[in-house]
């Protein structure tokens, strides 16, 4: 089976790049989004996102948790905000490595701005038997591709409504 690296969607949405943008660039918020994550602790150096920032984002899937350490690799506000996943672990990410890269893209359209999130495998260095096998264990029988696209479907999902809401204070 051909391993799939990259995976990506694009919604619509009733807002500004910038609005969109900002309520995106702040891991902490992500949990708000994300059928898996439940957000972050930033590193030091609080306040915008920024190259370089570090935080650990905080993770569920059924009744597992773990711990995710990331940082910021681009945060150009309204247009792009990116960060790597570079450790992992259950209460203090431990296990170093490449693991993802996850990227936001802000382009304006005439109904709003069109958000593109991608997930990209950064686990090149593992033989493709053991990233198939492993990925069925921890997703429940699907590859890493499979199972984030489906998570990239419903966090655009939830950002359009949280964002277009009426009463939306987001």
């Amino acid at each position: 089976m051909v391993r799939t690296f990259s995976v990506s969607d694009s919604i619509t949405i009733a807002t500004s790049p910038s609005r969109a943008y900002h309520h995106v660039c702040d891991p902490t918020l992500m949990g708000r989004w994300s059928p898996e994550n439940l957000g972050a602790t930033l590193g030091e150096g609080h306040g915008p996102a920024h190259v370089g920032m570090v935080f650990d984002g905080h993770n569920k899937r059924g009744p597992f948790r773990w711990t995710t350490r990331c940082t910021v690799t681009a945060a150009d506000p309204g247009e792009l905000f990116r960060f790597r996943v570079h450790a992992i672990g259950l209460k203090r990410p431990r296990l170093r490595g490449p693991i993802a890269t996850w990227e936001y893209r802000f382009d304006p359209v005439p109904e709003g701005t069109k958000v593109t999130e991608t997930w990209t495998d950064d686990r090149r260095a593992w033989p493709d038997f053991v990233a198939h096998a492993f990925d069925r264990v921890a997703t429940r029988g699907h590859t890493f591709a499979d199972f984030q696209r489906r998570n990239i479907r419903t966090t655009l999902r939830n950002l359009k409504a949280g964002l277009e809401a009426p009463s939306s204070t987001v």
